[in-house]
């Protein structure tokens, strides 16, 4: 069982997710900006060096027309240090796919250290174009890129919120890849599909972010004698879309092995931007979806599972607080329980399973909305799809990514079971994580 201060804490989070709930039902609002936390809501500032975690992080406004906004955590690509993976298993109750996680130790040869902050300040990083000379360095790596989308029943919580920061900071170390954490707009000021696209709205912008850095890096390979030639094709890129450059991202970014983790609610809008994903094909290039996560699901359907009758008022969330969160997340003309968004188990839903990347689900022992998350990793087998299932004991939803849960043994031993399997889609051939 959760131990007496969680249960505590999660009385206390009821009564403030309520007392939230049901003044956004009393006044609602629409606006197409939107926005992407609470007034209210702690946030975290950008750190654009490497810290002691050896992440560095920044803002970025990428939609004009709306308030869809990300956080950058880029993990020091010089540092070679390989995380040690702790055996946490006897806190994990059940692995669905009969697999066991097991680490190797992969041998990264020692990049050379290259345009990061000057002799006085090691740390500061301030990135830099595919232009400059370090873009054709031998020891500049390229990183997996991740998209992130934080939790908050829809309604609340935010990509910079102290508790995401840390979470974020803790899956680039332990992955070892660029994290990329959405801040989608929130509802009911912004209702359905409006976090739904903004995901894939980033999905899109890392797209042409590649292809940014493409054009950049052709032009930074022209001889300085053809300085006509090379001024025409900056101003073709810079007015491409109206985008320039992503430093971080241009030389850094593998878009190639991207992978999307969603937690709670935001794992609904992983796997819709994963169907998305798989629809678009080679529209996307060269972004290419290797895998999702879905840590414990916010799904909910109008036949009740067993978790959802036996748990229905579990910690933290419970199920009367969670329909009233999609109520305030769907169009009122829309609501349904069964509604694609809500329940992945509804016929219909493009497009077919087998396409879908290999998909980790995360749930929780004292979770009511763990069932059907369980039946939707099943229905994903069924396709022969890597689709394993981790549940983790005397834990609740959101055990890894809340505030005061952060610390626990079961969210670093989640954490590290993430990045094990993450690790066998992502790593550079001969560098493989065994699983």
């Amino acid at each position: 069982m959760p131990s007496v201060a969680v249960k505590l804490y999660s009385v206390f989070f009821k009564l403030l997710l309520k007392r939230r709930l049901h003044s956004l039902l009393h006044s609602p609002s629409s606006s197409l900006f939107g926005l992407t936390s609470r007034p209210d809501d702690s946030s975290t500032p950008a750190s654009p060096s490497f810290g002691s975690d050896s992440v560095a992080t920044k803002d970025i406004h990428i939609d004009p027309l709306t308030s869809l906004s990300i956080r950058i955590f880029l993990p020091d690509p010089s540092s070679t240090a390989v995380p040690h993976h702790q055996d946490l298993s006897h806190l994990r109750r059940t692995s669905y796919s009969g697999a066991h996680l097991a680490a190797a130790s992969p041998s990264i040869d020692q990049p050379r250290r290259s345009s990061y902050g000057s002799p006085t300040d090691p740390c500061a990083y301030s990135g830099y174009l595919p232009t400059d000379d370090a873009w054709r360095r031998p020891g500049s790596r390229k990183l997996p890129v991740m998209l992130q989308f934080h939790g908050g029943a829809f309604v609340s919580g935010s990509n910079t919120s102290p508790a995401n920061d840390l979470f974020c900071r803790r899956i680039a170390r332990l992955c070892d890849v660029i994290v990329i954490a959405v801040g989608y707009r929130l509802a009911p000021e912004s209702r359905y599909p409006a976090a739904f696209e903004d995901g894939l709205k980033v999905l899109n912008w890392l797209a042409k972010q590649a292809n940014l850095a493409e054009c950049s890096k052709s032009m930074g390979n022209l001889r300085s004698g053809d300085a006509r030639r090379a001024d025409g094709q900056r101003y073709i890129v810079d007015t491409f879309g109206a985008s320039t450059v992503e430093p971080w991202l241009a030389a850094h970014g593998d878009p190639s092995r991207c992978v999307l983790l969603g937690v709670s609610c935001g794992a609904n809008i992983a796997d819709y931007v994963a169907r998305k994903a798989v629809e678009a094909k080679n529209l996307l290039d060269p972004v290419k979806v290797v895998a999702q996560v879905l840590m414990y699901p916010f799904f909910i359907g109008s036949v009740p599972t067993h978790s959802e009758i036996k748990l229905t008022n579990s910690y933290f969330y419970d199920k009367s607080m969670c329909l009233l969160a999609w109520r305030l997340f769907l169009p009122e003309y829309e609501f349904d329980l069964d509604h694609p968004a809500a329940n992945p188990l509804v016929p219909g839903r493009g497009p077919p399973l087998k396409c879908m990347p290999p998909t980790l689900t995360v749930v929780a022992e004292h979770d009511w909305m763990r069932d059907r998350a369980i039946a939707y990793s099943e229905e994903l087998r069924k396709v022969n799809l890597d689709s394993p299932v981790l549940e983790y004991k005397d834990s609740v939803h959101e055990f890894a990514t809340l505030d005061m849960l952060l610390t626990s043994p079961q969210a670093q031993a989640c954490a590290d079971d993430i990045a094990i399997w993450v690790k066998k889609y992502i790593s550079q051939r001969g560098h493989e994580f065994s699983y």
